[in-house]
């Protein structure tokens, strides 16, 4: 086992033209540093910092890496060898000095938070130094280095006011090589600081300080730097993607990843890993300001995140303030090896999960509709930390063994041809006015069900076996809204959600019902269903 360490990237744009700095900050913040992220057992984090000193290079990234040895094996090596045509194009037009320092030792204030984990509002504009020595005397010279940095220097800092934590690491490290030992320490503060201060003079004035640069320091130089971005294992630049014309739109060759730019149209399509290695795939649009307020979409079991298409719209419309999160239920596409039946526990999880792959704070709203309507109000009682307000849309708060044996029956349907499943599971979805006066929206509906993985079906359906949420939705506290279009199960799923609707934390549900549609009216009736939530929303 190797020592952990850093891996520390500074990058200096050759060219300072408008259009090709947002290219960069785009390439940068939704292919390069998630696909590291993406890896956390190499990369547990990954920060970007802008210079504030009027030094080049301006722009810095610096990864923690869990075990140096880890960038000699062809996971991390690949990733360089194998570059996109986006990113060579890219990255030859920045100067680009890429190091490795392996971590001697730090210390940290008391109850200290990694930037990680704060949110980017918490996080942002924290200030950065890093110093670094040239070392003399070899071995010793280190050793005198080191001694002092952790014994005296260190423990001086931390009197300054907004002193957060210290790191001292040593270049070469055993990817590196090379005769020249440099130590570097980088010294992390909140943004508003006592530098420059009476603790910080006192600090950079001591006997001991004096021994050791006359002795032991050939050379010194210290950057100052502020951050502005922290990474995450999902895509989600947007600001700088809505700026790039068409042209510069990207779709790796799987195509699990696109961006499209444009002021009205910037988009990503995206992924990051459940916690059980399975893909979750999302869209993230509208609003491109990184703090605007997002609402998450929820699907059905055997759609996926585009039956929201026409209410999406409407909702761009209307509501331009917001950013919109869309994402596959497990199963749409693929099921985790060795195949493992979802639960309603399970499905809130991949949420969860989702969130933190996109560093999303809190979500202003949660809009699920069946399973995605159980899976609504199942994470509003998991995760009431993370949502404000939530609309579960045609749903039930308990199955019964009659829904499972239907399940079953269905399972077998579908593994003889998953398409007759679809044509009779849209008419039973929709309601007879859908099926008769709007036939392309029954078979764009038929088709998208008909295109979901067979195997991800069987699994992902038994989230909805044998669960139970009758209790459990008592001590809900998240601002909810039911909704259910009438028709649905010719009006039977109406009768049940006015029979529990009352029973929602200490004052219930109020329960809306959208006219001429069935299961999904946000489908079937995008412009009714959004009269029945705007207000709320």
């Amino acid at each position: 086992m190797s020592n952990p360490g850093l891996l520390y990237v500074t990058m200096e744009p050759r060219c300072h033209d408008e259009e090709f700095l947002n290219q960069f900050h785009e390439w940068y913040q939704n292919e390069h540093g998630p696909t590291r992220l993406r890896l956390p057992h190499i990369f547990p984090n990954g920060f970007r910092y802008r210079a504030t000193d009027s030094l080049k290079p301006e722009f810095l990234a610096i990864y923690d890496v869990t075990e140096m040895r880890h960038l000699e094996t062809p996971v991390y090596t690949q990733l360089r060898e194998n570059r996109t045509k986006r990113e060579g194009e890219t990255i030859g037009q920045v100067d680009v000095d890429r190091r490795f320092f392996d971590l001697l030792g730090e210390h940290a204030k008391e109850g200290f938070t990694k930037i990680e984990d704060l949110s980017d509002r918490e996080a942002e504009g924290q200030v950065l130094i890093a110093v670094e020595v040239e070392v003399k005397g070899g071995e010793q010279g280190e050793k005198e280095i080191t001694k002092w940095y952790l014994e005296e220097h260190i423990p001086m800092l931390s009197k300054i006011p907004g002193w957060l934590r210290s790191r001292v690491c040593r270049t070469p490290s055993l990817i590196e090589g090379g005769d020249k030992v440099r130590i570097v320490t980088l010294h992390e503060y909140e943004k508003v600081n006592g530098l420059g201060g009476e603790e910080h003079k006192a600090s950079m004035d001591t006997k001991w300080r004096t021994e050791v640069f006359d002795k032991w320091i050939a050379a010194k130089h210290r950057r100052t730097y502020e951050l502005f971005y922290v990474f995450g294992p999902g895509p989600r630049e947007l600001e700088t993607l809505s700026k790039l014309p068409e042209s510069k739109g990207f779709k790796w060759e799987d195509g699990k990843i696109e961006t499209v730019p444009g002021k009205d149209t910037a988009a990503v399509n995206a992924y990051v890993y459940a916690k059980d290695g399975l893909t979750i795939r999302y869209r993230l649009e509208g609003n491109v300001s990184p703090k605007a307020p997002t609402v998450a979409f929820s699907n059905s079991l055997l759609t996926d995140y585009h039956m929201w298409d026409e209410l999406v719209a409407i909702l761009k419309a209307a509501r331009p303030d917001l950013r919109i999160l869309r994402y596959d239920t497990r199963g749409r596409h693929e099921i985790p090896l060795p195949p493992v039946p979802a639960t309603l526990d399970m499905v809130a999880d991949d949420l969860q999960t989702l969130l933190k792959g996109l560093r999303i704070e809190k979500l202003h709203a949660l809009i699920g509709v069946s399973m995605g309507g159980a899976t609504t109000l199942k994470f509003a009682l998991k995760y009431p930390e993370l949502v404000d307000r939530i609309v579960a849309c045609d749903f039930n708060v308990a199955s019964s063994d009659a829904n499972t044996a239907a399940w079953k029956d269905r399972i077998v349907v579908a593994e003889k041809n998953i398409r007759d499943l679809a044509g009779v599971t849209v008419e039973r979805w929709f309601h007879p006015h859908t099926m008769t006066e709007k036939p392309g929206i029954a078979k764009w509906m038929t088709d998208m069900v008909a295109g979901n993985n067979v195997e991800g079906f069987k699994y992902s359906c038994q989230a909805l076996w044998g669960y139970n949420m009758r209790e459990e939705m008592k001590g809900c506290k998240v601002n909810t809204l039911f909704v259910v279009g009438d028709g649905d199960g010719k009006g039977a799923l109406v009768k049940a959600m006015e029979g529990f609707k009352a029973n929602l934390g200490e004052k219930g549900a109020e329960l809306k019902i959208v006219p001429n549609a069935g299961h999904l009216p946000m489908s079937e009736a995008a412009s009714d269903f959004w009269e029945a939530i705007n207000e709320f929303l």
